[in-house]
């Protein structure tokens, strides 16, 4: 059983920057982990995600060259670096880690999740 904890959202200005840091319970470092978000009245969405194993990382077109995935495995510690942020970014931010999974974009893939942080960004 893992839990986990984000931390780290606010709000900031168009343009601005914020990292966001998810902490979880046990030894992640077998885990694939991944960032979604959810903004009102839309889907859960997948925004980056990183592999155990060699760290690959994959990102959704919206955030690639913006959002920098990263994993310190001695902290259990997932970051989410967001950068030149837009008000299409205003979401909940959720943390996500599994075990095994195949595509990294589809949510159902994950084992846990964590409670959310709110991002957003004013124009």
């Amino acid at each position: 059983q893992r839990q986990l904890v984000e931390s780290g959202g606010g709000l900031v200005q168009a343009g601005g920057s914020l990292t966001l840091s998810c902490a979880a319970s046990g030894r992640t470092f077998t885990y694939t982990m991944g960032w979604f978000r959810q903004a009102p009245g839309k889907e859960r969405e997948f925004v980056a995600s990183m592999r155990p194993s060699g760290g690959t990382t994959l990102y959704s077109d919206s955030v690639k060259g913006r959002f920098t995935i990263s994993r310190d495995n001695s902290q259990n510690t997932l970051y989410l670096q967001m950068n030149g942020l837009k008000p299409e970014d205003t979401a909940v931010y959720y943390c996500a880690a599994g075990r095994g999974i195949r595509d990294v974009s589809i949510r159902s893939e994950y084992d846990y999740w964590g409670q959310g942080t709110q991002v957003t960004v004013s124009s």
